[in-house]
């Protein structure tokens, strides 16, 4: 490719709508651009790397066993209702209608279709164990999207699902996608770790996110510093800091005014935060709509209520709101001095665990003003309790007693044991090695390709641009002539030289324009090929070729005869490279 042909154009300055580096980046170099928000065009420069990462995962999944396939965005609205997940997504499954009036959906996911895909083709146990996968566009009505390419209304996702017949078979399949992952992410450049997730709307028993850290994430991951627990703070389990041992004490009224803030309180009365009960209201409704049930979640007045874990706790299938002022009043709560002790029967109580073995602590009195000393679940009032609290830095690891830390990051990928969630729901099965009937259990994959490019940037780039990854750069090589038009002679050296370099089989973009070496030389920086070769009347007339590797900056003046030897050899380095990542995660884990 010739840049004096190359459709779109390099920016000089940040662009004021980049919300990150990495979108920064892809918009100043000519990779993307918006149409709308969360909606982006792809360039040249941008579509072939985008080609170049679904190429690496094609490779991975068929190395460990996937078979591509192609399923329609375009999809009749019962099969999710029949999933029942038209009501779980809600407002961000995009609706729409045929001529006919026929409800369809554009495809968020494809869980649904796969699984009547199977059940149409899938006879016996020997149909089983399969992996299908697809790289295909999805539709995702984000009520925010951000971060440039990392939360918008229409990507690219790389699907997948294994079909098995027991939890052995799940398994295996589901170890064959963690490894094909690990493997995908480390020739991309893009360092990740796995964390224990929700499952949140796909379901299922248990799942794994690749997280990619950065401060620009919309994730904070908490981490042990002793063991390798990682978990997204809606999963992560944490020890709670101990409260002082005490025996229960009676109850007593104390004059609170004005204190209805935790932190407000605790002043007032002169104790610590971790002495307090603090209460969040919140309104239960069913995702399948109808009206909401109150909640009076409880949690010690150090910490955080956690909305996941709630919602979880309830027993899902409910969306989760903060209740509006006119239904505290409707429902008799005092808001800054409410307290679970005579809460009234139609509002659903749950305490979290710190309650448990923390004596003697300040909660309303339910009436303004006024809070109660000396308040103890089970002596005082009752409730189930549950892990509905956030974990977060300098609280203790559950797994073995370390300190847990934490940081943002972006989901990358999701890998789910979904289990039977949707051969269940359409009652799916194959005839059995024993004559019976055998219901298939499920895995889920999925893996951003917009995201993994736009985290390759963040993760591999400077001052001066970005710094692509051998394996998914649009080109392999950046070749700039300087004074061309000058120099019959370099003229035609360069031209020879990127004949030569595209028949050794190389991505080229050579550099012909008009331009001052200043310009050309910046503009290599910007859109960041692993390698850079200048061809000038100067190194012509000197019998060499100026070599620059973009990540190191190290460099040297080739032998013109060996320059294509030479960059082939430096490319397969750089290739390997991350292949040889690939390789020693791949072993660390076994």
């Amino acid at each position: 490719m010739r840049m004096s042909a190359l459709f779109g154009h390099t920016l000089r300055d940040f662009p004021k709508e980049a919300e990150t580096p990495a979108h920064g980046l892809l918009l100043r170099g000519g990779y993307i651009d918006q149409l709308m928000s969360g909606v982006y065009s792809f360039l040249p420069l941008g579509n072939r790397a985008r080609l170049k990462i679904e190429r690496v995962i094609r490779e991975e999944m068929d190395n460990a066993g996937g078979q591509e396939v192609y399923l329609p965005a375009l999809q009749p609205i019962e099969l999710w209702e029949q999933s029942g997940r038209e009501a779980a997504l809600g407002d961000t499954l995009f609706h729409l209608r045929d001529r006919k009036e026929r409800g369809l959906a554009l495809g968020a996911t494809h869980e649904e279709v796969v699984t009547r895909l199977f059940q149409d083709h899938a006879q016996s146990y020997r149909d089983l164990p399969a992996i299908l996968y697809q790289i295909q566009r999805k539709f995702r009505d984000e009520a925010r999207p951000r971060g440039g390419l990392v939360r918008v209304r229409e990507f690219t996702m790389k699907d997948a699902y294994s079909f098995d017949a027991d939890d052995d078979g799940l398994n295996r399949s589901y170890a064959a996608m963690f490894e094909a992952y690990r493997r995908i992410f480390a020739r991309c450049g893009v360092p990740t770790v796995a964390v224990e997730a929700d499952s949140g709307a796909i379901g299922g028993k248990g799942s794994q996110e690749f997280i990619f850290f950065t401060e620009s994430g919309e994730d904070t991951i908490v981490y042990c510093d002793t063991c390798d627990y990682a978990a997204n703070t809606e999963k992560a389990e944490f020890v709670r800091p101990p409260a002082a041992a005490a025996d229960p004490q009676p109850t007593e009224e104390v004059e609170t005014p004005g204190a209805t803030t935790i932190e407000g309180l605790a002043t007032f009365l002169g104790i610590d935060p971790a002495q307090t009960a603090k209460a969040v209201f919140m309104m239960a409704t069913p995702k399948e709509g109808g009206r909401g049930t109150p909640v009076f979640a409880v949690v010690r007045g150090d910490l955080e209520v956690n909305e996941v874990k709630l919602m979880n706790a309830l027993g899902g299938g409910v969306d989760l709101r903060p209740m509006l002022d006119s239904e505290v009043a409707e429902y008799g709560l005092v808001a800054g001095y409410a307290s679970p002790i005579g809460a009234p029967s139609n509002v659903r109580v749950i305490a979290d665990l710190s309650l448990e073995g923390s004596p003697n602590l300040v909660a309303g009195a339910n009436k303004p003003g006024w809070h109660l000393r000396n308040v103890n679940l089970g002596r005082d009032w009752h409730a189930p309790t549950a892990d509905i609290a956030s974990a977060k830095a300098g609280h203790g690891c559950a797994r073995c007693g370390g300190t847990l830390r934490s940081s943002r990051g972006i989901e990358m990928g999701h890998v789910f044991r979904l289990q039977y969630v949707y051969t269940k729901a359409f009652n799916v099965n194959v005839l059995g090695a024993d004559g019976g009937q055998v219901m298939p259990t499920m895995g889920c994959y999925g893996i951003g390709v917009e995201r993994i490019l736009s985290a390759a940037v963040e993760a591999n780039h400077d001052e001066a641009g970005i710094c692509w990854p051998a394996s998914i750069a649009p080109y392999d090589v950046h070749m700039v002539g300087i004074g061309l038009d000058r120099d019959e002679a370099a003229k035609a050296d360069a031209e020879a030289l990127y004949a030569e370099l595209r028949a050794a089989g190389l991505d080229v973009i050579f550099d012909d324009r008009d331009e001052r070496p200043g310009v050309k030389f910046n503009d290599a920086d910007l859109i960041g090929m692993p390698l850079r070769l200048t061809v000038s009347s100067r190194n012509t007339a000197a019998g060499v070729v100026e070599f620059k590797v973009r990540a190191t900056g190290e460099g040297e003046n080739l032998p013109r005869a060996e320059v294509v030897q030479r960059v082939l050899e430096a490319h397969r380095a750089l290739v390997e490279g991350l292949s040889v990542e690939s390789a020693a995660l791949r072993a660390r884990t076994h």
